[in-house]
């Protein structure tokens, strides 16, 4: 496969490559500097970096005081200004720099965009610090009310001041905003009115000395603004070098997307060094379409705004573009999409989402005055996560275990192991466990459909399989109903996006069901959760051996070679459904681009981090032809089958962000529809 298909390139996915440069700062030198941003800038050339972004002042040095209102100072920063926008033209990067600028009569702390060989924009800083260890008004003039062009040498910058965004010709969706320190730390920072005229990169070019703790509100003030403003958060801060006659620098470098750090770098580090990430500045701009909360703001912002308050646009001219990393992905991508890798945030994410399932059950149990739930136990993951669910729950409300009426319910392929498992369970946990065997029943409806496998011949058809599905659902419905009880349902959000249940029956119908909102391989996780956290011996046994248990409906007999059925045999890997499932419904993402983030992260085992407790077995790898086979039987199964049973499901708590497939939550679809957009969209630009 030839690694040069534009698949490969994440350009083609809406990508782009962004830096944090913490250069050496060499205090009052410009020439000295500016020969450390060329090493940072052809460094970033070649390794693909569209957009690089350098602390405040960088090429003055910000603790300068005094010498800031310098004649031949601020002529040699003017003079190194063409240099750099040609050493970054030559790499194929856009450099955004800091330097102490004049117009007319004033001075500003600006930030000077060099693109094409030039500086194009240059952004002088809003709000000046002039307290605490800060007097920057000594030196500066405020930045909001700069207007007009600017000459530096013999170029003539197309845009000074503060209101307008950068928007990258051939690149859909690079239009950035710059800010300049302090800004940020405003009620209203500026960056908030470039990310509404469509800003979804925002740079901070920074001094910010480091005290104890600062660092951690910095790292804050980046994420909640890259959230609230649904943008990419880039910030750098003065480094090493830096003068230190009253104050510290710690070179914090950060990259923040929609709240969430993709990149960091090191503090306190001598060296001059770069923060790359891969920011998605396409799935930005699907979560600003799908959010009519920031559409309005943007509404309301530009109603409001004077003509002199108007952001305007800064075209950078397609000559004068980036073209694009190539290669891998540059940023933190996970296998579980609904699993994170780090064990703290998986911890937390197994207490909420175990407790939300709790929570849910308790309130429909209180709401119905209910003391009893039916529920059938197989021996397999969601039967045993909605039974551990009910135990919380019960304990909780204070009620007896023994009001949990948990049943197996063996059938034509119900193997001696699941069953042992279902027994061992119930035992272990306390609750009233029971048996009913449904194969005279459904051999009793077989001969009254005329079935061919009532007469012996092993047929085990559709109808052969649901004849046990619903036979199962039609006893735990009758046996509440005998019980003034509910039932209590089991199947998971991932069965329901690929339509795996039997409508009306089986995991798909039930009274209430508290697996809905949670994905197979996070209900895995949970189980190894609840197990570490409150059961030891048997129980803990138990729960290891379901979770060793390979995931089958147990409907049809074992083959000759003993083999049982096996779902995912047939469906296909729940770990990449459910990337599938996570990608495809939470951002809406093209299936090529689903593809390219499965393909990264799933295409080496041996890289990249995996859940805590992942057993070496279930640390597997897929190539690309794999990906593509399964995400095209994805595509048909969840956009062309399946709609009509996900139209008609019973309440259960919403568990994970975009993660609900109730026709009243996140997911609402047209039963009637057909999967072949999703499918000629696939086959035209994934390769194979």
């Amino acid at each position: 496969m030839p690694k040069t298909h534009p698949f490969h390139s994440p350009r083609t996915h809406g990508f782009v490559r962004v830096a944090a440069a913490t250069p050496v700062v060499h205090t009052a030198d410009p020439a000295a500097n500016a020969a450390e941003h060329i090493a940072l800038i052809q460094q970033a050339g070649a390794q693909g970096v569209d957009l690089m972004v350098f602390p405040e002042l960088s090429l003055s040095g910000y603790a300068i005081d005094d010498l800031l209102m310098q004649d031949a100072l601020l002529d040699r920063v003017e003079a190194c200004i063409k240099p750099l926008a040609l050493a970054a033209h030559e790499a194929g990067v856009i450099a955004v720099v800091g330097a102490p600028i004049r117009q007319g009569d004033a001075l500003y702390n600006c930030a000077l965009v060099l693109a094409g060989g030039r500086a194009q924009g240059v952004i002088p800083k809003s709000f000046l610090p002039n307290y605490r260890e800060y007097y920057e008004k000594r030196w500066f003039a405020p930045g909001r009310e700069a207007r007009g062009g600017l000459r530096i040498g013999d170029d003539w910058a197309s845009w000074f001041g503060t209101n307008f965004v950068i928007e990258v010709a051939g690149r859909p969706g690079f239009v950035f905003g710059v800010e300049i320190c302090e800004d940020y730390w405003a009620p209203l920072p500026p960056s908030t009115r470039l990310a509404l005229a469509g800003a979804r990169i925002l740079l901070n070019l920074s001094a910010s000395n480091v005290l104890i703790g600062k660092a951690d509100d910095r790292s804050l003030l980046c994420a909640s603004q890259s959230a609230r403003a649904m943008a990419a958060y880039v910030f750098t801060a003065s480094g090493w070098g830096e003068s230190t006659t009253d104050l510290a620098w710690d070179g914090q470098a950060t990259i923040h997307e929609l709240g969430a750090c993709i990149a960091s770098g090191p503090r306190f580090s001598m060296e001059a060094h770069l923060t790359i990430a891969d920011i998605d500045v396409e799935r930005i701009g699907l979560d600003r379409l799908r959010t009519g909360t920031f559409a309005d703001c943007a509404r309301d912002e530009a109603r409001r705004a004077g003509e002199d308050d108007h952001i305007g646009r800064l075209l950078i001219v397609e000559e004068d573009a980036p073209t694009g990393p190539h290669g891998d992905l540059l940023r933190p991508l996970d296998r579980f999409p609904f699993v994170p890798d780090d064990p703290a945030r998986l911890d937390q994410d197994c207490y909420e989402a175990f407790n939300i399932q709790v929570q849910g059950l308790m309130r429909r149990m209180k709401a119905t005055h209910g003391d009893k739930v039916v529920i059938g136990v197989s021996g397999g993951l969601d039967s045993t996560q909605a039974l551990l669910v009910a135990c919380r729950a019960f304990d909780r409300l204070g009620l007896p275990r023994t009001g949990i009426l948990a049943y197996t319910l063996p059938g034509f392929a119900t193997s001696e192991g699941t069953k042992a498992n279902a027994w061992a369970l119930m035992k272990a946990l306390g609750v009233t466990g029971a048996e009913i065997d449904i194969r005279p029943t459904a051999q009793t409806m077989l001969e009254a459909i005329g079935h061919p496998f009532a007469k012996g011949e092993p047929v085990h058809d559709i109808t052969f399989e649901n004849v046990q599905a619903g036979l199962r659902t039609d006893y735990l419905f009758r046996l509440a109903n005998q019980h003034d009880a509910f039932v209590l349902g089991t199947g998971d959000l991932s069965e329901l996006a690929l339509g795996w249940c039997t409508y009306g029956v089986g995991d798909h119908m039930s009274h209430y069901n508290v697996n809905g909102g949670v994905a197979k391989t996070l209900i895995r996780h949970l189980i190894r959760w609840v197990a570490m956290k409150e059961h030891t011996g048997g129980a803990a046994d138990t729960l290891q051996a379901i979770l060793d248990t390979e995931i089958s409906p147990e409907l049809v007999p074992a083959g000759a070679d003993g083999r049982l059925q096996s779902t995912e045999a047939t469906v296909g890997p729940y770990a990449l459904n459910d990337f599938f499932l996570f990608y495809t419904t939470r951002f809406g993402l093209k299936p090529s681009k689903v593809a390219y983030l499965a393909h990264q992260a799933w295409k080496d085992a041996a890289t990249g981090h995996w859940p805590t407790a992942t057993p070496d077995d279930e640390r597997v790898e897929y190539d690309l032809a794999t990906i593509k086979h399964w995400l095209r039987k994805f595509l048909f199964r969840f956009f062309q089958t399946s709609q009509f049973k996900r139209s008609a499901l019973p309440n259960g708590p919403k568990v994970v962000t975009g993660g609900s497939l109730s026709p009243r939550g996140d997911w609402r679809a047209p039963s009637d529809a057909t999967a072949r957009v999703w499918l000629d969209e696939l086959e035209a630009n994934v390769p194979d």
